[in-house]
């Protein structure tokens, strides 16, 4: 009988094992549609943390003109409150802080990007820094504005470019920035 029990639970712990390292090595599942594009090879992905929030929702992901002068979508809506920070991604130096077309705008050009660097844009932020400013990942660059959005609900729009092309913007986050929370064990009874 107690050959019997101790087998049971080294069979339980055997497959809890195989459950767990199953768990742990599966790709994690995508953040975004299966038809939004992919990131951009070009650009490394240095980034170290998201604009606003931990993980805010994506409300309009990058939609890349055809032409340069095309429709489309250039850049990221992430979705935030009035008031919430705005943070610099990654390392850098604030090109530009102020109004462009009434709207609050920071331009971070990223540290160790090439030449061109690479450029990211926020607005609409009411700026906390100024041109020249040498930034680090995570630091607060302003704060959301409370309009001047173009997102139905409120909103940063995070962009992205090297020189005059335009960029999807979450090639900058590596894959542990963009996948969803880590996996958690739950009990095999």
């Amino acid at each position: 009988m107690r050959a019997k029990r101790c087998a049971r639970v080294g069979a339980r712990l055997i497959l809890l094992l195989i459950v767990t390292a199953t768990a742990l090595l599966a790709p994690p599942p995508p953040l975004f549609a299966a038809d939004a594009p992919p990131a951009d090879a070009t650009v490394p992905a240095i980034g170290r943390t998201w604009p606003v929030g931990l993980r805010p929702a994506v409300l309009r992901g990058w939609e890349p003109p055809a032409t340069v002068y095309g429709p489309g979508h250039r850049g990221v809506d992430l979705a935030a409150t009035p008031g919430t920070p705005v943070r610099a991604v990654t390392a850098g130096r604030v090109s530009f802080a102020g109004r462009v077309a009434g709207k609050g705008v920071v331009s971070v050009e990223l540290t160790g990007t090439g030449d061109p660097p690479l450029r990211t844009t926020y607005e609409p932020v009411t700026a906390s820094v100024e041109e020249g400013e040498e930034v680090e990942p995570g630091e607060v660059i302003g704060t959301v504005d409370p309009g001047g959005s173009h997102c139905a609900a409120p909103c940063v729009h995070w962009g992205l470019r090297r020189d005059e092309s335009y960029l999807n913007p979450l090639s900058l986050l590596p894959p542990w920035l963009l996948h969803r929370g880590p996996s958690r064990l739950l009990p095999l009874a």
